[in-house]
């Protein structure tokens, strides 16, 4: 039975290869092996679910391999690397700079044992950085060279962070794939069409906008749509807006007044009433200063390359 796990990448948990005469406390600092080589880790205990659905899946990633328990001397070590990073980091970034290379660099990770050190960046095209490549090698010297492109989604997932509802990014906690999302999504729910309010700190769309889809496609079913003539208790009147998950519809009378209804409460009518419907005052959700124009929004719907999964 597996009996440990270690937090990867997005928060991805990997099983671990250990020895039976070795005992690690929950959320103890390890060395393991990976695929980049010797890095630092933190280990779990898992429950026997878990260790039950790696045991039976065939999507089970392959399990790192156990190097030894972190010791003091260890961790003075890694102390000194995380500074290294920082350094390397900043050093990659001038080189870019004079290259006049457009590329975001992201973040830069060095191996425990040095033989590694990748830099993540994210760039609109193609990059041609063989020059770049070669000045790093006179710069880190018998170390393997990574440079990995990824997508603006990606480079969220692996620098953490909490989103706009104040809990940590969906991308760097659970998310796995990302789904293609677009604007109506948005609109479909109400939401308001402003970057800020729509828009993750990738600059894309909201990855928890499909979360919710489907409940308002279903409750939009028999649904009046906004600007239909329908007949309220108190008389004619438009659909301005309508409120899909209590099930309630606001009507604009000819007088200027809005007044909220059930949905059982109205009926569509084919008549004409002289009544402006101006949604983006009336729509609670949709009020916004901002400014939108169709290239901004083409921008946050852009999903090439936004995810390459190349972490």
């Amino acid at each position: 039975m597996i009996k440990y796990g270690v937090k990867y990448l997005k928060n991805t948990f990997v099983p671990l290869k250990c020895p039976d005469n070795v005992n690690l406390d929950d959320g103890q600092l390890i060395i393991a092996r990976t695929e980049k080589g010797e890095e630092v880790l933190k280990a779990f205990l898992l429950c026997k679910c878990i260790s039950k659905r790696f045991e039976d899946s065939d999507k089970t990633p392959e399990p790192f391999e156990f190097v030894r328990i972190m010791t003091q001397e260890d961790m003075m070590i890694y102390e000194e690397l995380k500074k290294e990073e920082v350094t390397s980091f900043f050093k990659c970034k001038d080189l870019v700079k004079k290259h006049n290379l457009n590329m975001n660099l992201v973040q830069c990770r060095i191996t425990f044992d040095r033989r590694k050190i990748s830099f993540y960046y994210t760039a609109p095209e193609r990059v041609d950085f063989r020059e770049l490549l070669k000045d790093l090698t006179q710069v880190f010297k018998r170390m393997r060279i990574d440079l990995r492109h990824i997508g603006v989604r990606d480079e969220s997932s692996i620098m953490d962070g909490c989103g706009i509802c104040g809990k940590p990014f969906c991308c760097s906690s659970y998310l796995r794939k990302f789904e293609s999302i677009n604007v109506k999504l948005a609109k479909d729910q109400g939401m308001p069409i402003a970057p800020s309010k729509i828009s993750g700190t990738c600059g894309r769309l909201l990855c928890c906008l499909t979360y919710e889809y489907s409940n308002y496609i279903e409750a939009a079913k028999g649904m009046p749509p906004v600007g239909s003539t329908v007949m309220t208790p108190i008389g004619l009147g438009k659909v301005c807006f309508i409120q899909f998950l209590n099930n309630s519809v606001a009507v604009k009378f000819e007088d200027g007044k809005i007044k909220e209804f059930d949905k059982s409460e109205i009926e569509m009518v084919d008549a004409d009433v002289n009544v402006d419907i101006e949604i983006t005052t009336i729509n609670n959700y949709s009020t916004t200063d901002e400014k939108v124009d169709a290239k901004q929004l083409k921008q946050l719907e852009d999903d090439r390359n936004s995810s390459t999964g190349n972490v």
